[in-house]
C-alpha cells in the first residue's frame, strides 16, 4: 500500500472543505471593474479637454463613451450584489460614479461640438 493512498483516506491532504464560499463569486468583481473602467473613461474626457497629452487622446477616443457607459452598467450590478454580501460596496460605487462622469463628459463635449 502506498503512502499518498493512506493519506487521501485520512483526509489529511484536503483538511478544508472544497465547497465555494458566498464571497466565491463573479459578481466580486463587478466593482472592480467598473472602477477600472469609469478611470479609463474619465481619463479619456480629460485627454479630449486637453488636461492630459494629446498622444493619449489618439488611444482613448473611441472607447472612452463605451468604457463609460459599461463602468456605469457593472457598477449599478455591483451595487446591487454588495448589498447582499458579494463584493465592496464602496468600489461599485466609485465605479459607477468614475464611469458616469465620463459617459456624460463626453457626451456632453459631442454635443457642444455638434451644435
Amino acid at each position: 500500500m502506498s503512502p499518498l493512498r493512506g493519506l487521501l483516506r485520512r483526509g489529511t491532504l484536503m483538511p478544508a472543505p472544497t465547497m465555494a464560499h458566498r464571497t466565491d463569486t463573479p459578481a466580486v468583481a463587478l466593482g472592480p471593474t467598473a472602477v477600472v473602467l469609469g478611470v479609463f473613461s474619465v481619463v479619456g474626457v480629460l485627454a479630449i479637454v486637453g488636461l492630459l497629452p494629446s498622444l493619449l487622446l489618439a488611444f482613448t477616443l473611441p472607447l472612452v463613451p463605451i468604457a463609460g457607459g459599461i463602468a456605469v452598467v457593472l457598477g449599478a450590478m455591483g451595487i446591487h450584489h454588495a448589498r447582499r454580501g458579494a463584493g465592496r460596496l464602496w468600489m461599485a460605487i466609485a465605479g459607477t460614479v468614475l464611469g458616469g462622469l465620463g459617459f456624460v463628459g463626453v457626451v456632453a463635449l459631442l454635443f457642444m461640438v455638434s451644435v
